[in-house]
């Protein structure tokens, strides 16, 4: 029973019969133009003009369904009043995170679900309205009979008249009840329409999905540089740190550049992230920070000053390799060092980049084992141990698919029963 009634408590009910009233209204500046042909047309039937102005008045309801702007309304108002899930019409050409929208699609099959829309939203509203004001008027005019209104029921063979009393009362009550139900028919008719002539077609779909998949695999990206970037400032950071603690009285100079190297490293991070944080904002992100071969020798400095020996090994011309791929280099080489200092053993850390006419490799090899504690600048290396940092997995992961997406080869694994090596070999072209 509640149940029953509980469409007619809704105010979303009410609001959708508001929408049925909006279209009726709408309509009312293409009646004139609808009856011109029937004006014109002055020896044909009345039959025949009243259908003819009503044809003419929906086929120019029709028309006006064909803008695109009328479909955006009809999707904002119908989002609004009736409460249903419409995709934004705006989100197509706004840009969607770091990607441009995408334009979406429309067959001409697609073209005419708008105007069918519009007309069954008309056609509702002024049949709701007539039929709801009606009724609404009756229930306000029958009680007591005192603007003279009555009802009647022609039976056979005798005429049934109500014009006063409690039966005035009751037919009132029905009327009203009448009325609400006509509210509640026409909403729901448009409700359960508005998703299939307003929502998106098969080709908005894809063309959705498409943008989607853009903004995932964009994000995933950003996080991927995120990563890469905080992972190895908070690793370094923090070894670098209990550095600073441990020669804080004994050598304070020593002391005194760790402490500086956290602070170029924090720097460059939160250029990183202020960078991510934008993009995922959808706010106007600045210019990326961009990290590349050329940039490795401050890399190598700082995680030596996180107390590591580093021997690197270059050849060729790296500072040849441009774009996406020295940028990735540069990411392979911090995710290597970041996994060095974080589950290395002490010792050195030998880095090689060897750069030649139709490849660059690339190479991180740390010792394993139970770590020695924490190294103090002195060459026996940071020895942060195994279990001084948790293992997520991620970085692995994310550098297969970045060296994937560069159609490359990365190998990963023990190499020998001390030590660990990462080795990664990309296609490349060196700049003339």
């Amino acid at each position: 029973m509640i149940r029953a009634i509980r469409p007619f408590l809704r105010g979303s009910t009410y609001s959708g019969m508001l929408f049925a009233y909006g279209g009726a209204l709408a309509s009312l500046p293409l009646l004139p133009f609808a009856l011109l042909p029937a004006l014109a047309w002055h020896p044909a039937p009345q039959g025949a003009r009243v259908a003819l102005v009503l044809l003419v008045w929906a086929a120019l309801v029709g028309a006006a369904g064909l803008a695109r702007a009328t479909r955006r309304a009809l999707i904002v108002s119908a989002r609004r009043l009736l409460g249903v899930r419409l995709p934004d019409p705006a989100a197509a050409a706004r840009p969607a995170g770091p990607t441009p929208g995408l334009v979406l699609p429309s067959s001409g099959s697609d073209r005419w679900r708008t105007p069918v829309w519009l007309l069954l939203h008309v056609a509702l509203g002024w049949a709701g309205g007539l039929v709801s004001g009606a009724l609404l008027f009756a229930g306000l005019a029958l009680p007591g009979g005192w603007t003279g209104v009555w009802a009647g029921l022609d039976l056979p063979g005798r005429v049934v008249r109500v014009n006063g009393g409690w039966p005035s009362w009751v037919l009132a009550l029905g009327c009203v009840l009448l009325a609400a139900v006509m509210c509640v028919v026409v909403t729901n008719v448009l409700r359960w329409s508005a998703p299939r002539l307003l929502g998106p077609s098969s080709a908005e779909r894809l063309a959705l999905a498409a943008e989607r998949e853009q903004v995932l695999a964009e994000r995933n990206r950003l996080a991927h540089e995120l990563h890469d970037s905080i992972g190895h400032t908070l690793t370094a950071a923090t070894i670098q740190a209990a550095v600073a603690g441990e020669l804080l009285s004994a050598d304070p100079v020593a002391a005194r550049a760790a402490l500086r190297s956290i602070e170029e490293s924090a720097r460059a991070a939160l250029e990183d992230l202020d960078y991510v944080l934008g993009v995922l904002r959808e706010e106007k992100a600045g210019t990326a920070p961009t990290r590349t071969l050329a940039d490795l020798p401050e890399l190598l400095d700082r995680v030596r000053h996180a107390g590591a020996v580093v021997e690197a090994e270059v050849s060729g011309e790296p500072a040849q390799v441009q774009g996406t791929l020295s940028r990735a280099a540069y990411r392979i080489l911090q995710e290597g060092l970041t996994n060095a200092l974080r589950h290395g053993a002490g010792g050195p850390i030998g880095v090689r980049v060897a750069a030649t006419p139709d490849g660059l490799e690339l190479g991180v090899v740390n010792r394993t084992g139970t770590g020695t504690g924490t190294g103090t600048g002195t060459g026996t290396g940071t020895g942060a141990g195994t279990g001084a940092f948790p293992a997520s997995g991620h970085g692995l992961r994310g550098l297969a698919e970045r060296v994937r997406l560069l159609h490359g080869e990365i190998e990963a694994g023990p190499d020998g029963p001390q030590h660990w090596r990462l080795a990664v070999r990309l296609p490349v072209r060196l700049s003339a």
